[in-house]
């Protein structure tokens, strides 16, 4: 892991220590940005190690402070270490924000199976494997904040991203069982994105939906609205739990 520089502000009981995951890119690169410039102390994750040094590099320039590991999701024992590491560099671990995720669209009848079996293990297992590792460190600790990254594919189905959907339908279950399991030492938000800039669509090889995301990203939102939403629910006081936040462009019906 390499260090950076103190935090500018949110010094004493506002400063928190957050593990991003997911965070070499777009949501989880702007999140990281964002809670840094805020002055919580970060662990940022992914598996491109080569972008979170330049990451965790700019904010220590920018006077916060992060860190990084190499990330897994998929690897429940990566994760496990990912969040050991955040507590032996910081003490604590206050909040998990689970945000890594893919997004190969294709038709069902195209039979990608093997796209399918990385959304379910990235998107689905991946966001368990954050919770298996964080949830007995926090409550031990008494308390902490998980937020779930899921998208608006958490409430409606469109052509093309049936198993997408299908894995954000699950976060959102997920999340929803968490929270009520939780209640009174655990706080959980779900945040659920609309179309925002990202590398996501880089990974869709189906030409016709390759296309199709062309069109529908006319209208993206920047990565950093979304961690506006993400900062919002973190700086809540603790008897505050924003359970849900969509955040969709204002041209966009979907």
């Amino acid at each position: 892991m390499t260090g950076t520089a103190a935090p500018t502000r949110g010094a004493g009981d506002a400063a928190k220590v957050v593990a991003v995951t997911g965070a070499s890119s777009g949501i989880g690169e702007a999140t990281a940005r964002r809670l840094a410039a805020d002055g919580h102390r970060l662990l940022l994750g992914a598996r491109r190690t080569d972008r979170l040094a330049v990451l965790a590099e700019e904010i220590g320039a920018a006077g916060g402070t992060a860190v990084f590991r190499r990330l897994d999701v998929t690897d429940a024992g990566d994760v496990r270490a990912f969040v050991d590491a955040a507590r032996e560099r910081y003490g604590r671990l206050d909040v998990l924000v689970n945000n890594a995720g893919v997004m190969p669209l294709a038709p069902l009848a195209a039979l990608r199976t093997d796209e399918w079996d990385r959304m379910i293990d990235v998107n689905v297992r991946g966001v368990l494997h954050g919770i298996a590792a964080a949830l007995p460190a926090m409550r031990a600790q008494g308390g902490g904040h998980i937020v779930n990254i899921a998208s608006v594919g958490a409430y409606e189905v469109s052509p093309t991203a049936a198993v997408y959907c299908a894995t954000k339908f699950a976060v959102r279950a997920i999340s929803e069982g968490l929270r009520q399991e939780s209640a009174g030492d655990l706080r959980v938000t779900l945040v659920s994105p609309g179309v925002t800039e990202s590398e996501l669509a880089d990974g869709i090889a189906d030409p016709a939906a390759r296309d199709a995301m062309k069109a529908y990203r006319a209208v993206a939102l920047p990565a950093s609205a979304i961690a506006g939403a993400i900062a919002y629910a973190v700086a809540q006081p603790p008897e505050v739990d924003v359970n849900e936040i969509v955040v969709r462009p204002a041209a966009s019906a979907q």
